[in-house]
This record gives structure tokens, sequence and C-alpha cells, in this order.
């Protein structure tokens, strides 16, 4: 059975709305389990996941690239709280580093048809009229990796449409990305800690 773009964007919202839940009891269950505020009930429980832990943490954080099923705010925050401020945030990079370069091979190959599973007709139009000059894209593409707030998954789609070469857009992805991880992984840290000392009290 084939099914339709607006029949695959809703199968993907109702996998981010059952995903968000599951994080949320796990979230819930690892805090009972004092993880979150006991650092060697953390280490404990990582002690046996030293090796398998990163794998599988760096292959979600690129299928949540490629198909945003998990909120990407909660997964940069699982490396830092899970791993550390340092490897989490090397995890993070590499995880979604990755996940970025696989959406630009797969917008290349793939075209508009694969984007549509992904994002709206609507969203698509919103940011295509930034490609009509290459150059100013590639200035426009490189600004909106590195600010926190822009939608990074939808431009690395649009740049694989697009004329970009792709060194330019590796160089970009590796370059300005470890910014916006550091910026997100700190906050979010700081944000965590604040929530469960008021939580604590």
């Amino acid at each position: 059975m084939h099914l339709t773009d607006k029949q695959t964007r809703k199968l993907i919202n109702y996998a981010t709305i059952v995903t968000g839940i599951i994080i949320v009891l796990l979230v819930i269950y690892w805090y009972r389990l004092g993880i979150f505020t006991d650092q060697e009930k953390m280490k404990a429980y990582l002690a046996n996941k030293q090796i398998i832990g990163p794998i599988v943490f760096i292959l979600i954080q690129i299928v949540q690239v490629v198909i945003p099923i998990i909120p990407g705010g909660v997964s940069l925050l699982g490396g830092v709280i899970f791993f550390g401020p340092l490897p989490g945030f090397i995890y993070n990079y590499v995880g979604i580093c990755l996940g970025s370069l696989i959406n630009f091979f797969l917008a290349r190959y793939y075209g508009q048809s694969f984007i549509f599973h992904i994002v709206s007709e609507e969203t698509l139009e919103k940011y295509m009229k930034w490609t009509k000059n290459q150059k100013k894209f590639n200035w426009f593409f490189a600004l909106c990796i590195l600010a926190p707030a822009a939608p990074d998954d939808v431009l690395c789609l649009i740049a694989g449409l697009t004329k970009m070469k792709f060194w330019t857009y590796f160089w970009i992805i590796i370059l300005c990305k470890p910014w916006t991880i550091a910026a997100y992984s700190i906050g979010l840290d700081y944000g965590a800690k604040w929530i469960l000392k008021l939580i604590g009290k």
C-alpha cells in the first residue's frame, strides 16, 4: 500500500507524540532511580553501557535529524545528562552532523517528493524563495546553521535541492553546528538542573 504525503506526515506526527510520551515516562523512571540527582547512581546505571550507550545515542541522534520523531532539544539534553558535558557534546555533534549529511543526500537523490514526507508544502515554499540566488543562499544557510533557533533540518533538506556543492555544505555543517549544539547543551543543562532543584525542594 502506497501512502500519500499527507498520510506519511500524519504517521510521523503520531510517532512524535508516542515517542514524546515514552521519553516522559523514561525521564520519570530515571528520576525515581535517582540518576539525575546522584552522580554515583548515574555512573552505576551507565557502567555497563560505556560502549553500546554512545553508539545507540549517536544512532538516535541521526534518526531524529532525518526523521524528526524525537524533539531535538530532548535528545541534546539527554546526551549531556547521561554522558557529561564534553562527551555528551561530542556524541550530539557526531550524530547531528551525520544526520545532516544524510538529509542532504536524501534530498538531492529523491528531490521534493521525499521532503514532502517530512515537511509541508507551505513550509518548503516559505524557505525556497531564498534559493533563487545560490551564493546568497549559501550565506543564508550558514548563518541559519549558526543561529540557535533556525529550522536546521528543513534547511538541510532544502540545501540538497539547490546547486550547493557538497563540500560547501559539508564545511558549513562541520564548522557551524558545534556552536549551536554547545549553546543548546549548556542552556538545557542549566535549565534541567534548575528545574530538578525546584522539584527537590
